[in-house]
């Protein structure tokens, strides 16, 4: 069976822990640095732990046993179900500085026969402590970063060998150049240049369009793009907050969704007076149901792109992180419901209050659930003296 080399895992915990929190700059001496890591992924624990102690900061590991969720789900009743232990997660969310989210499962549907109405309300439950975060982070006071580990599970899931899964994430992370956060920075630098340029266009709609979409989406003057520098690990896409209120048109979705320990297919959305009007899916289409159900759930909170030139992921993941960054012929189109980004609001987000968020249409959404396209899309813009520039074709980028 095969073991990662420690070398390569203190590689990877590096690029975590001295470069992507504390945005781009590591941490520092008496960082409070919270790690939530399951079981299957436990080769990571100790080079994660090292690399904190080398930063001189101070490490607070959840160590998650595989299957527990799904044990809970089957055990707890209501009243423990929407239990909130507010002691315990508001006093985190004071004491960290920042968080590490390692992304592995031993069993990727292990959820399957849980009521997505118990997990979606479990959520909902935790609401609050999602809005601490947010405000600590919005702060200044906190960041984060997440990152996946590979498994069997996983790699049979996206139908590769477990070899080509950890090939594919040690290339997308840089791990097989001597110096992975330098390189990092060089294709984000050239990331960042777009996000830019995009930006400085005043871009007032977009319609997405090819034989699978038909979709317009208002960005609004006080949006900016984000991208290149941003937290996850990696990230090659560029994306945006648009105003949900005038979203109109359909869009298909060839990639699955995974949520709640199931797989979801083939989705279709039809929005109709800036709402989700009409939903399709393939294949449990239920869960997707209840998940529209969250509050918010039913608007478009997310636009994304992603240039081929940058991704070195060339295999589907079945895993989100991976997936909203794929680089195929055509990169990749992703839209998300549910929770917005406070980072894309232009002025100072340590401002943001529920009233000013309300005024400029951002939202706190206890979920934030991508689905993703690889099929070929031309975007126009539509730019604020109302010329139209098409910005995206081909999988690239036109600018």
């Amino acid at each position: 069976m095969y073991k990662p080399s420690y070398e390569l895992l203190k590689k990877y915990a590096d690029v975590l822990v001295k470069f992507a929190l504390r945005s781009w700059e590591g941490t520092k001496k008496n960082d409070v640095i919270f790690v939530q890591i399951p079981e299957c992924a436990k080769s990571f624990y100790l080079p994660l732990q090292e690399s904190i102690l080398e930063s001189w900061a101070h490490p607070i590991f959840e160590y998650i046993p595989d299957g527990v969720a799904r044990h809970f789900f089957e055990n707890a009743d209501d009243h423990q179900l929407l239990f909130y232990p507010s002691y315990y997660l508001h006093g985190k969310v004071k004491q960290m500085t920042h968080v590490i989210s390692i992304i592995a499962d031993a069993d990727m549907h292990h959820l399957k026969w849980i009521d997505p109405k118990k997990i979606s309300n479990r959520m909902i439950s935790r609401k609050p402590y999602i809005e601490r975060r947010v405000k600590k982070e919005n702060d200044g006071k906190m960041t984060w970063t997440a990152a996946l580990y590979w498994t069997s599970a996983m790699a049979k899931e996206a139908w590769i060998s477990l070899e080509e899964y950890r090939k594919q994430i040690i290339n997308a992370c840089f791990l097989d150049k001597k110096d992975p956060i330098k390189k990092r920075k060089g294709i984000m630098t050239e990331i960042n240049s777009l996000k830019n340029k995009l930006d400085k266009l005043k871009i007032e709609y977009l319609h997405i369009k090819w034989e699978d979409v038909d979709l317009k989406i208002k960005i609004w003057k006080n949006r900016q793009r984000l991208g290149g520098w941003w937290r996850n690990i990696p990230s090659f896409e560029i994306f945006t907050s648009p105003d949900w209120r005038w979203t109109e048109g359909w869009i298909k979705l060839n990639q699955p969704l995974y949520r709640y320990g199931q797989m979801i297919k083939w989705i279709k959305l039809k929005f109709d007076k800036w709402i989700v009007v009409h939903f399709e899916a393939d294949q449990n289409w239920e869960v997707f149901e209840q998940m529209l159900k969250i509050p918010n759930m039913n608007k478009l909170w997310e636009f994304s792109l992603t240039d081929s030139r940058f991704s070195r992921i060339t295999k589907f993941m079945a895993e989100t992180l991976y997936d909203e960054n794929v680089g195929w012929k055509y990169g990749n189109t992703h839209i998300a419901l549910g929770k917005s980004f406070d980072e894309c609001y232009v002025w100072d987000i340590k401002k943001l209050n529920k009233n000013i968020k309300n005024k400029i249409w951002l939202n706190e959404s206890a979920e934030h659930v991508d689905i993703i396209s690889t099929t070929n899309r031309t975007v126009t813009a539509t730019l604020a003296d109302w010329k139209k520039k098409v910005i995206y074709k081909d999988g690239k980028f036109t600018l």
